[in-house]
């Protein structure tokens, strides 16, 4: 991956491209050609939300088996993050962990922020962590 440009997606971008929600040709022509990153919380951050929507009976169990396949077709890099630098941003910005960590590997790795999240697209803006806006 050396070379190659990347990005630090997170859950929201993720679940937006496998549930066809309005920004996906967007997060689509964004990330043609890019290298994906996430920190290894991101497989679980997908599950937990498919078991919110299952319990919530937003989606059938078929449904979610197949956006289970489309997220493994999706080419993302895990990347460790350090849990002390994650704690520290969640002291200073009071936010959960999960978000920490996407935050924590886009600073440490000077690699730009691609989320749906209004709070951490904030939260980027104070930390000087180059963000890119979904159109």
């Amino acid at each position: 991956m050396n070379g190659t440009k990347k990005v630090v997606i997170d859950a929201s971008v993720v679940l937006a491209v496998i549930l066809n929600q309005p920004e996906k040709a967007s997060i689509i022509n964004m990330t043609g050609g890019v290298a994906l990153i996430a920190p290894g919380c991101l497989r679980w951050e997908i599950g937990n939300a498919f078991s919110a929507m299952l319990k919530q009976k937003r989606l059938s169990s078929a449904a979610i088996t197949e956006g289970i396949g489309v997220f493994k077709k999706i080419p993302i890099q895990e990347v460790d993050s350090s849990l002390e630098e994650a704690l520290e941003l969640c002291k200073r910005h009071h936010i959960y962990a999960y978000d920490a960590y996407y935050l924590q590997l886009a600073k440490r790795s000077s690699t730009p922020l691609l989320t749906l999240d209004k709070k951490m697209l904030a939260i980027a803006k104070i930390e000087n962590i180059e963000t890119k806006i979904i159109q």
